[in-house]
């Protein structure tokens, strides 16, 4: 015997075509609705729409956030041609470079630091950062460095922006190195301290005990989380350490890559009132060439990143050891040409750089 047939909703009319094995539904006069059986919205299918309506919310709060960070981002007139101006070359050249003027800081922090209140504009941290077809290179260029700069003769490199400010800066670079800067970024003493306390401090490591007076850094050998004073003394220290700016410079990138591991990590960028506050400081503390925006930064951090954990290459411009006196310089540092040539050439054409390379 068949099974019985078991009567229909009243709330249901039901149709069969013949020679079709389809079902059609209406549950209101006037509206159809198939084909299938009636369907229900299962938990999978509530989630699945809950989370569309979030990810819709994190789109339309994320394009939000980056029109605001767009408006607060500073510019300064860093890039300009010039007769003999390096070509373009492969990939995509960051000038990074770090101020060391100190009007800025409060009466304790510069106590903390053992600085004075020194208006002139130096800058303590001078990096190129190539980007390309390849994992990315950061290269130190030693602010000790003997180059020549434009209309002054040669001095020592970081003096440039004390005498033309950045477009001074970019051209000492350019003509040295032979590579076309297409971007520049700056941070301040200040903004450096600011952004690392805003990322509750950055944790770095120590292979050896470091104390220097003269930079307050004093801390033991392992790893800690550092605020922004600590962060600062510990990348400025270079009269303890024996190999003097050389030793500061590895510094200066491992403070750099674990800002930019801490920003863009997901204790930051998943939790928007954080990402708000970290970005309003990192924001008033940089300022970048005038074509520059939002989306050129957000890649340069992740170049950074890239760096800090093991996926690029870091490494500082080959020089002479020791260093020399030079009448109204003091000690410098001289570039290997033969090494700094073969550097700066790789980097033009987006090669491998040299194996050599100290990092």
């Amino acid at each position: 015997m068949g099974r019985p047939i078991s009567p229909l909703p009243q709330s249901t009319t039901t149709l069969y075509r013949a020679g079709r094995s389809r079902w059609w539904h209406r549950r209101a006069p006037g509206r159809w609705r198939g084909p299938g059986p009636p369907r229900r919205r299962g938990i999978w299918g509530t989630a699945l729409l809950v989370l569309l309506v979030l990810v819709v919310l994190v789109a339309a709060g994320g394009a939000g956030l980056y029109l605001w960070a767009g408006q607060q981002l500073r510019h300064v007139s860093a890039l300009g041609d010039y007769a003999g101006r390096p070509a373009a070359g492969r990939g995509t050249n960051w000038l990074l470079v770090g101020s060391d003027s100190r009007g800025e800081l409060t009466p304790r922090q510069r106590r903390d630091l053992h600085v004075g209140n020194n208006q002139v504009q130096n800058t303590d941290t001078i990096m190129v950062l190539h980007s390309g077809g390849r994992a990315p290179t950061l290269v130190s260029l030693p602010r000790d460095s003997y180059v020549p700069v434009p209309g002054y003769g040669s001095r020592k490199i970081n003096e440039a922006y004390a005498d033309g400010g950045p477009q001074l800066l970019t051209r000492t670079v350019e003509q040295a190195t032979g590579l076309r800067i297409d971007r520049y970024a700056e941070v301040s003493f200040l903004g450096l301290v600011q952004v690392v306390d805003a990322l509750d401090g950055v944790r770095l490591c120590l292979d050896e005990p470091l104390k220097d007076e003269k930079s307050g850094a004093d801390f033991a050998a392992g790893c800690r989380r550092m605020n922004g004073t600590q962060a600062l003394a510990y990348v400025r220290a270079r009269y303890a350490d024996p190999l003097g700016d050389l030793g500061r410079v590895k510094r200066q990138r491992q403070l750099i890559g674990a800002v930019a591991d801490e920003m863009l990590g997901a204790d930051v960028l998943l939790d928007p009132v954080r990402t708000k506050r970290v970005l309003d400081v990192a924001l008033s503390a940089v300022a970048v060439d005038e074509r520059a925006g939002i989306g050129q930064l957000a890649k340069m951090g992740w170049s950074m990143r890239e760096i800090a954990k093991g996926g690029g290459t870091a490494t500082t411009v080959p020089v002479r050891l020791p260093g020399v006196m030079v009448s109204g310089a003091g000690s410098v540092l001289l570039w290997d040409e033969n090494g700094a040539s073969r550097l700066f050439r790789a980097l033009r054409n987006d090669d491998p750089i040299p194996t050599s390379a100290d990092k």
